[in-house]
C-alpha cells in the first residue's frame, strides 16, 4: 500500500510538472505574475523575463514526460534503477538552480527547489529501498 502512494505522489508531481511547462508559455506575461517579474528586477526588463519564462516552459514539460517515463518503469518492473535515476537528476538540478537563484536573489525560485527536493526526494528514496529489497517474482 505504501508504494502504490509513493508512486501516486511521484505521478502527480510529474503531471504537474506537464502542466506548469504547458502553462508558462501562456501566463508568462500574466498580471498574475507581475510580482515574480518584480522580483526578478526592473519593469522595463519584464518583456524579456515573460520570454525567458515562456521558452522555459517547454524545457519544463519535457522533465514531466521523463519523469512520468521513469516512474512508469519503476512502478510496473519494480526497478530500483527508474527510482535512483530520477533521484540523480534531481540531485544534479536541485542544488545547481539553488545556486544560480541565490546568486540573482530570487529567493521564489529557492524556496521552489527546496521543497521540491524535500517532498520527492524521500519517496524516491523510499521506493528505490521497497524496490530494491523486492523479490524479482513480484516484478510485474
Amino acid at each position: 500500500m505504501e508504494r502504490k502512494w509513493l508512486v501516486r505522489w511521484l505521478y502527480a508531481s510529474a503531471i504537474a510538472h506537464l502542466v506548469v511547462g504547458l502553462a508558462l508559455p501562456w501566463i508568462s506575461s500574466a498580471a498574475a505574475l507581475g510580482w515574480y517579474h518584480a522580483a526578478l528586477g526592473p519593469a522595463e526588463a519584464h518583456g524579456q523575463q515573460a520570454w525567458w519564462l515562456a521558452l522555459f516552459g517547454p524545457t519544463i514539460q519535457c522533465v514531466g514526460l521523463w519523469m512520468l517515463a521513469l516512474i512508469h518503469f519503476g512502478e510496473k518492473y519494480r526497478a530500483p534503477a527508474a527510482w535512483l535515476w530520477i533521484g540523480a537528476g534531481m540531485l544534479l538540478w536541485g542544488p545547481q538552480d539553488i545556486m544560480v537563484s541565490l546568486r540573482a536573489d530570487v529567493w521564489a525560485n529557492v524556496w521552489i527547489d527546496v521543497a521540491s527536493l524535500v517532498l520527492l526526494l524521500p519517496a524516491i528514496w523510499r521506493l528505490y529501498i521497497l524496490d530494491r529489497r523486492a523479490p524479482a517474482t513480484e516484478a510485474v
